[in-house]
């Protein structure tokens, strides 16, 4: 949950190159990232794969005016609206990007090349026909951002309670690494989303941090197995409530467009 998914990336910065908001260039710089390049297989009109840019620039042409986000977990089709092959490989990839305006999404399948110590990172978006209907569980911003603060602070009750907030080294070094990207300005989102969008996505990153660090800091004080079982549980809604939030801020975009905000 602390980093961000790459279908984030995607519709976020699609948004905002369908928007006019950003140059093809910054906006497929921005979603690469670190990885090594992306490109889109089975794009309508298109026998091979193709570069990020002209696939991009091929779901304009296909009537694509935004780009929505789905985030599932077993048993949470979250953002998802069909059909079953589509949410199967997006259930199995935990996440995917579902256009608005034509009937497509598109799933990553990430693969790693090169010898230990010079990794490459490459990403093939897989284009699936969808279900053109509401996508499941997703909430309004302000639904999210009421859901969040709730959240948080039973969260920090609970785990506090159990002595697993988060100590030690590991989660010092967490905790900073959050601060010091909140403190370089970082863009949490791309140009064009409303502030409200920008704080809930906020929010939903330090509640996922709150779940990573509990997962990851061993047993702390929970040492019997009644007391590991209180935390999972406590845990559980936190992590479902901080991927519905996530999910409601990249898909402020497309909320304004069907409101005709835009």
């Amino acid at each position: 949950m602390l980093s961000e998914p790459r279908s984030g990336r995607l519709a976020a910065w699609g948004n905002a190159l369908l928007a006019g908001l950003v140059s093809p260039d910054d906006a497929v710089l921005t979603v690469v990232g670190e990885d090594a390049v992306h490109r889109v297989e089975g794009l309508p009109g298109e026998s091979a794969p193709v570069g990020l840019t002209l696939g991009l620039g091929r779901l304009r042409a296909l009537g694509v005016r935004g780009l929505r986000v789905a985030l599932p977990a077993p048993g949470h089709p979250l953002g998802l609206s069909g059909p079953p092959e589509f949410n199967a490989r997006a259930l199995e990839a935990e996440e995917a990007v579902v256009c608005h305006g034509a009937a497509l999404g598109l799933v990553p399948e990430v693969s790693e090349a090169g010898p230990a110590g010079d990794v490459h990172v490459e990403v093939v978006w897989h284009c699936l026909p969808v279900r053109e209907a509401p996508p499941a569980d997703v909430p309004s911003l302000g639904e999210a951002e009421r859901e969040l603060a709730e959240a948080l602070r039973e969260a920090t009750a609970v785990l506090s309670k159990l002595d697993v907030a988060g100590s030690g080294p590991v989660a010092e070094a967490a905790i900073d690494a959050y601060r010091a990207r909140a403190e370089q300005g970082r863009e949490v989102l791309a140009p064009g989303y409303p502030p409200r969008a920008v704080r809930v996505l906020e929010l939903a990153q330090r509640v996922g941090l709150l779940v990573s660090l509990a997962r990851e800091s061993g047993h702390g004080g929970a040492v019997s197995s009644g007391e590991m079982a209180a935390r999972a549980e406590a845990l559980r809604p936190v992590e479902r409530t901080a991927r519905r939030a996530q999910v409601a801020a990249y898909n402020a975009y497309v909320e304004e467009l069907e409101r005709g905000g835009r």
